[in-house]
């Protein structure tokens, strides 16, 4: 009865989409990124290569998917890599990601676009990332006996896969062949209801962020701006955040620097910053243009994909979000050992956030005040040893779940 309850209920979706499609770009981005989808399928099973197909909801899954899809990649050349997003914001941005053999959109969860889907791909191995547990697209694996595996899984024990021991929503996890979870409290959970095919693994994005920030970058331009100065690192910050530390920058710009690179980046928006700081300020895409970088105390970031490089140059740093949708990444400068600052709203469904403050390597703030206080605090040269101290200590502590899921997976893929 549920699962006739579902496909109708996806079915609906799909007639909705359709309708919303003639006045919402982003739902005509889902729709018609559907209808080419298949025809790139279709063009993708000709090659009668094995795949191994990972699917991603968007593009933060798709960020503690990245890990495992490069190491497959470099690993396992014998097969072709698919990766599939449900969502347009994955989808854009990373369509032309050079790892994957073929990126595109996963059809809509009816009966008839899972089996069709997986009579062209016929992968040999499926892999999901974090949240997704689509019924008709999994059973239909199961049935097919194809290896299916969840990573970067994360569970809370008010969702209904654990209201009891066999239901409907559980059911579908029963047919992972594992499922690595991020942590102890998830692993707990699946205990709970009896699934056992499951494993503490951690969160991949320690490694992928590990990485990038041992590899070199150079910047003589920015080496140039910093001088002898310590810098505040401001990342994705929208204008609840920018509210807050505007009163904070205009204290402190003679003794501190500032990078902001803000999340939205028209022109207009840049421009009003470029305002609040006339003499001072100097944006990113103008420093092969202008000389003598050391004189200006504030960079404002109007291009994108710098974000991760630039907190190398940082001391501290503020990430953007948390007043708003949610909070953005902080593992970059975790990962360069920045004490975080971010805002006291929509962070607690990130674990990493919740536990750099427990560890007390991060604060959540609520005003100017408290951003003052904290920082008061952190600036001085002991505090500011140990809190860095405290963070090295948690990411090392992190790290190491790509090759533990690789490992795993060897009985499936060697």
């Amino acid at each position: 009865m549920k699962q006739t309850i579902y496909d109708i209920a996806i079915h609906t979706y799909a007639r909705l989409m359709q309708w919303a499609a003639k006045v919402n770009p982003k739902a005509k981005a889902f729709v018609e990124g559907r209808k080419k989808g298949w025809k790139e399928l279709e063009q993708f099973s000709a090659q009668k290569k094995p795949t191994i197909w990972i699917h991603c909801a968007s593009l933060g899954e798709f960020e503690q998917g990245r890990p495992i899809i490069e190491a497959l990649k470099m690993s396992q050349s014998k097969y072709s890599i698919l990766l599939t997003f449900y969502s347009p914001s994955g989808y854009e941005v990373r369509k032309n990601y050079t790892h994957a053999d073929l990126v595109t959109y996963l059809p809509i969860d009816t009966l008839t676009n899972a089996q069709h889907f997986l009579d062209l791909i016929q992968p040999s191995l499926a892999i999901f990332v974090k949240y997704e547990f689509w019924h008709n697209y999994i059973h239909q694996i199961a049935k097919r006996g194809i290896p299916l595996i969840s990573i970067s899984a994360i569970f809370r024990k008010e969702q209904r896969f654990f209201k009891n021991k066999n239901n409907f929503f559980n059911h579908v996890l029963r047919q992972f062949n594992h499922i690595f979870t991020q942590d102890e409290e998830s692993l707990h959970l699946l205990h709970s209801i009896d699934i056992t095919q499951a494993s503490k693994a951690g969160d991949t994005r320690f490694d992928r962020v590990i990485t990038l920030s041992n590899e070199p970058y150079e910047s003589p331009e920015l080496e140039e701006f910093k001088g002898t100065n310590d810098i505040m690192v401001i990342g994705s910050s929208w204008e609840a955040d920018e509210k807050l530390l505007i009163p904070f920058i205009q204290e402190h710009i003679s003794s501190l620097k500032f990078i902001i690179a803000p999340h939205e980046i028209n022109e207009s928006h840049i421009e009003k910053l470029i305002a609040l700081f006339p003499k001072t300020s100097i944006k990113w895409s103008e420093m092969n243009e202008k000389s003598n970088f050391a004189d200006y105390r504030i960079l404002i970031v109007d291009t994108i994909g710098q974000l991760s490089h630039l907190y190398r140059f940082g001391k501290y740093a503020y990430v953007g979000g948390a007043f708003g949708a949610g909070l953005h990444n902080i593992l970059e400068p975790a990962c360069y050992g920045l004490p975080v600052f971010f805002g006291n709203k929509n962070f607690t469904k990130f674990k990493e956030a919740v536990d750099l403050l427990e560890h007390g390597g991060a604060f959540s703030i609520g005003s100017t005040k408290e951003l003052e206080e904290n920082f008061r605090f952190i600036e001085k040269d002991s505090n500011y040893l140990k809190v860095r101290n405290n963070i090295h200590q948690y990411v090392n502590d992190q790290k190491g779940a790509t090759e533990l899921i690789l490992n795993h997976m060897k009985q499936w893929i060697s």
